[in-house]
């Protein structure tokens, strides 16, 4: 047993002490923060600490005699490398909101136990299915302690960046007119108070943007907003020297549309001081259990989406031509960048050797280069091969294939402009590709395309679409675990709400809007062997139909991403005549585009990967 596994054993060991101590069964340990977010500050990084498991999504459950890994199919290769020697099973779930952990625990806890969870970190409604199924099981759940702090003595602290204003030109929405926003749909459901926890709202309805947390320019905080003002519930300090998280000229701003700037620690009380006559509107699926149960009890509560949710979805004229600004920006950084590669990959390696480390190291400089770049929207994922079969792969210096041979290569990236945020994959050929490669890369393609080219009627529910990019697949038995698109923010979360083409069970809130901005990526992978995903984000934009407005309004996809794709590893047999055409319109625009922004080798490659099919 190496060291690492030998940490994780004994963080194990050392916890079951603590629950036996406790009267604990069961211990639920879910990636998640009291502001759910997707990417964890280290604070809450108790699952990986616990079990070495550094995905982005899973749920780990320590039992006192065995310990499981709940994870989707995104990560099944990586679990199990990563859980080896920890003595932490690892169990395949369909979907990341599978409750089969739920089952583990009913299943092995006696009636008359107990399982415990942090009731901070717990969303409410997980939570409500979770303490339903419990009981009917005879077991009780206790939501008042969080373990980890008896085991964990370097726990970090709150992460203590400082806030800044995502200011005009690229916040075309002032504060005010987003504040108005979310009380005029307060006032809808009869409340006083809306309480946000989320941070990608709390920075959407303040202008506000930070980096406390990686990938996303946002900050940890609480928001409580009443009819007429609000109140900021952040880390005030941030270190040595009497610095604080929010500047004097930026309280001010708040304070002029009504914003007091309070201690991050205050949020639990100012809940808990509503009462009579108060009305609080708070989403289920984004505030956690601890804080819904700090209500004041005379306070009535109203639980429905966030208003912000819905409109931050919706970009504006104004914002869509900034995305579209950060697209070239972005296309131009990429074209320079595989101009770069594929010379440094030609016979003789005139750069040396070619990792996955050494693109992610070139792509993200590349990036940094162009104007308005903060920088990167999640961790690239540079997958050759084998790698590339695993959607959410990421290279190490400890583990990463060196790019040699033949085969494909798997490159997903974005970045965060202060005009948008990008997401793209693209799929690229090394050295011979074999005809089961071109045939695979060709089906994948025909689902993106098929979904771009789609129009379908204002408000159809985004899971409604999903099954468009896989019907090319399924026609040859074929199909991948993950959804197909998810939402995109504007200089924000690289995943937003509330839609998502997925093959999730549809709901009202998923209604497709004009302004959204949606990924499409169909993938097919074949473990150990390679892996195809073919990216772009689309916006949705009103749709002229040749019945007019018989059938009501419709909305198409515009493409945003701007980045070639490698038409040599196309099998063109299996392309349709307006699949060549549409493919070839795309490089059109591509070309046309970016062309102005680039010289020498980079426009040379641009010109070459663009050429008509």
């Amino acid at each position: 047993m190496d060291a690492r596994t030998s940490a994780f054993r004994a963080r194990i060991t050392q916890l079951r002490e603590v629950l036996a101590r406790e009267g604990i069964d069961a211990l639920l340990v879910p990636s998640a923060d009291p502001h759910l977010s997707e990417y964890l500050p280290e604070r809450w990084q108790g699952r990986q600490w616990l079990s070495g498991f550094t995905g982005s999504v899973a749920t780990l459950v320590v039992g006192q005699r065995a310990a499981a890994l709940f994870a989707d199919s995104r990560y099944w290769e990586q679990a199990e490398r990563e859980l080896q020697g920890s003595g932490i099973d690892l169990v395949r779930i369909a979907s990341a909101a599978a409750a089969a952990h739920i089952d583990w625990m009913v299943e092995r806890v006696p009636r008359g136990g107990t399982v415990a969870v942090d009731g901070q970190v717990l969303g409410l409604g997980a939570a409500q299915a979770l303490k339903a199924r419990l009981e009917a099981a005879g077991i009780t759940l206790r939501t008042d302690a969080d373990p980890l702090d008896a085991i964990w003595p370097d726990r970090p602290a709150l992460p203590a960046r400082p806030v800044y204003a995502h200011a005009a030109p690229h916040a075309p929405r002032t504060r005010g007119e987003k504040l108005a926003l979310v009380r005029q749909a307060m006032a809808a459901h009869g409340a006083t108070h809306h309480f946000a926890s989320t941070v990608d709202d709390i920075a959407w309805i303040t202008n506000l943007r930070g980096s406390d947390v990686d990938y996303n320019p946002v900050f940890i905080a609480h928001l409580m907003l009443d009819g007429s003002g609000g109140r900021l519930f952040v880390e005030l300090d941030t270190g040595p020297g009497g610095a604080t998280k929010i500047g004097a000229a930026e309280r001010a701003a708040l304070a002029a549309d009504g914003i007091q700037v309070l201690p991050y620690a205050q949020a639990p009380a100012a809940l808990a001081a509503l009462g009579a006559g108060d009305t609080l509107l708070v989403d289920p699926r984004r505030v956690t259990l601890g804080f819904r149960q700090r209500v004041g009890a005379g306070c009535k509560v109203v639980e429905a989406l966030n208003p912000s949710t819905l409109a931050k979805s919706r970009k504006t004229d104004a914002e869509a031509a900034h995305v579209r600004e950060a697209m070239i920006e972005d296309g131009v950084a990429m074209c320079e960048f595989y101009a770069w590669m594929e010379e440094a990959l030609a016979p003789g390696r005139p750069h040396g050797v070619v990792t996955e480390i050494t693109i992610d190291e070139k792509l993200s400089a590349a990036r940094a280069r162009r104007p308005g770049f903060v920088g990167l929207s999640f961790s690239t994922i540079a997958g050759f091969n084998a790698n590339g079969a695993m959607p959410h792969y990421r290279a190490t210096p400890e583990s990463h294939a060196t790019i040699e041979g033949d085969g494909l290569l798997l490159i997903d990236s974005g970045g965060q402009y202060l005009g948008g945020t990008t997401d793209i994959t693209r799929v690229w050929p090394v050295g011979t590709v074999s005809a089961a490669m071109k045939r695979d890369f060709t089906l994948v393609l025909k689902g993106t395309m098929a979904l771009s080219r789609t129009r379908f009627p204002r408000g159809t529910l985004s899971p409604m679409i999903d099954a468009i990019a896989r019907a090319p697949l399924w026609a040859e038995g074929l199909d991948f675990g993950h959804g197909t698109g998810h939402g995109v923010g504007y200089f924000l979360n690289v995943h937003e709400g509330p839609q998502s083409i997925s093959r999730t069970i549809p709901e009202p809130h998923m209604a497709m809007e004009p302004g959204m901005i949606t990924s499409i990526e169909p993938g097919l992978y074949r473990p150990g062997r390679w892996g195809v995903r073919i990216e772009n984000l689309v916006l949705n934009v009103p749709a002229a139909t040749p019945e007019g407005s018989t059938f009501g309004d419709f909305l198409a996809f515009e493409t945003l991403t701007l980045c070639p794709i490698d038409t040599r590893c196309i099998e063109r047999s299996l392309l349709r005549a307006d699949e060549v055409a549409w493919l070839d319109a795309y490089h059109a625009t591509v070309r046309e585009r970016l062309a102005p922004r680039l010289t020498g080798a980079a426009l040379a490659w641009l010109e070459a990967r663009t050429a008509p099919l």
